[in-house]
């Protein structure tokens, strides 16, 4: 919880905090997840522009896509002293291949990627503050069953960690609100012509068509099913809230689909989010998403840590595992697991603009 007092006096009273930590940020800024991985990186940047004078010291490296990146990341990373913790990429299968070295080394992983597995492997040095898949596709499927009044499920999902993940929970949700999936298939993220499986998908006998893709892919199955005049409403995950998405397609394209995602910076709603807004159109020239906020929340909640005094992992593990912080996109605690973030949102474009309104907003469905 903020206590700027406390803050202050901490600062004070650490002789530490003259000398700023070194805080590596670890993210794909190349590759098929550059645009969440970019975001994921200007959320902390502007988290860390935002700390105290002195107090921390960014260090950003490229992950690009595999995982043998990340680890040769870390590695060469810690070879140069002790740190007391990582901004930890979002990509699940990079996420998988750190968590034992985070293990050994006693390193808390601060991550907003969406695989659910993270979480879930008994690691106590995994912190997630972007909805897992447990969260979110419970949102996903039930906004369409709910909502939308659909019963007859079409899927499309990518055949990264982060896909099948999610594709998983979205049948699990779906059986459990009394709804079939009549249609699922993966695709790799380098295919370039969607054309077939929408057919398919759309000869399923679906009412609804739910995508769970990275952004690139997303993209390319809005403007095709708005080519191929395919009726089906889509209720689209996360990576289409991006305004970089959305960027790559026509405003007439995305009317009516929708999106569930962990919040939408774009869509306003309270002052500190117009702020952050503001802040970070002013440090990076464009519009964030969740992923740069979820990243931004998780890297403030460090700093505070960092700024009342902890500086080994073991002490910011403590600090994460048993702490709260008030963040701009939500509150966020540790459910013992590691997974900090509670709360989704359900997103819908107009096809007048890119910029999409929040109808729906579910919280605590990751509990039990």
């Amino acid at each position: 919880m903020r206590l700027l007092a406390a803050l202050v006096l901490a600062l004070v009273a650490t002789p530490a905090a003259a000398d700023p930590v070194r805080l590596p940020i670890l993210v794909p800024v190349t590759g098929f997840l550059s645009l969440e991985g970019t975001s994921q990186r200007n959320g902390a940047l502007l988290a860390l522009k935002q700390a105290p004078a002195g107090l921390a010291m960014g260090e950003v490296v490229d992950t690009a896509t595999a995982p043998e990146n990340a680890v040769n990341a870390l590695l060469r990373v810690l070879d140069q002293g002790p740190v007391p913790a990582i901004v930890a990429p979002m990509l699940g299968t990079q996420m998988l291949a750190l968590m034992p070295t985070a293990l050994e080394e006693k390193l808390p992983l601060l991550t907003v990627s969406g695989t659910a597995s993270l979480t879930e492997q008994g690691n106590p040095w995994v912190f997630r503050f972007f909805p897992s898949d447990k969260l979110a596709k419970e949102a996903h499927v039930r906004y369409a069953v709910e909502q939308m009044g659909k019963r007859k499920l079409a899927l499309i999902y990518q055949t990264t960690a982060y896909g099948q993940s999610g594709a998983a929970y979205i049948a699990a949700a779906a059986k459990r609100h009394g709804a079939s999936l009549v249609f699922s298939e993966g695709i790799d993220t380098d295919v370039k012509d969607l054309a077939p499986i929408l057919g398919r998908a759309a000869a399923s006998g679906a009412d609804v068509l739910l995508l769970h893709l990275h952004a690139g892919s997303t993209a390319l199955a809005i403007r095709q099913v708005a080519a191929l005049g395919i009726a089906l409403p889509v209720v689209a995950g996360s990576a289409l809230h991006q305004p970089a998405t959305a960027a790559l397609l026509d405003p007439k394209e995305l009317k009516g689909v929708c999106a569930e995602s962990g919040a939408s910076p774009v869509s306003g709603g309270s002052p500190r989010l117009d702020r952050f807004l503001a802040d970070y159109r002013a440090a990076f020239g464009t519009d964030p998403d969740a992923y740069a906020l979820a990243q931004y929340d998780g890297t403030q909640m460090l700093l505070d840590i960092l700024a009342r005094g902890a500086r080994t992992g073991e002490q910011v593990q403590a600090a994460l595992a048993t702490g709260q912080w008030d963040g701009v996109a939500m509150h966020y605690a540790s459910d013992g697991h590691g997974d900090m973030a509670h709360s989704a949102v359900i997103l819908c474009y107009d096809g007048l603009t890119r910029v999409p309104k929040i109808v729906q907003q579910y919280d605590g469905l990751d509990a039990g």
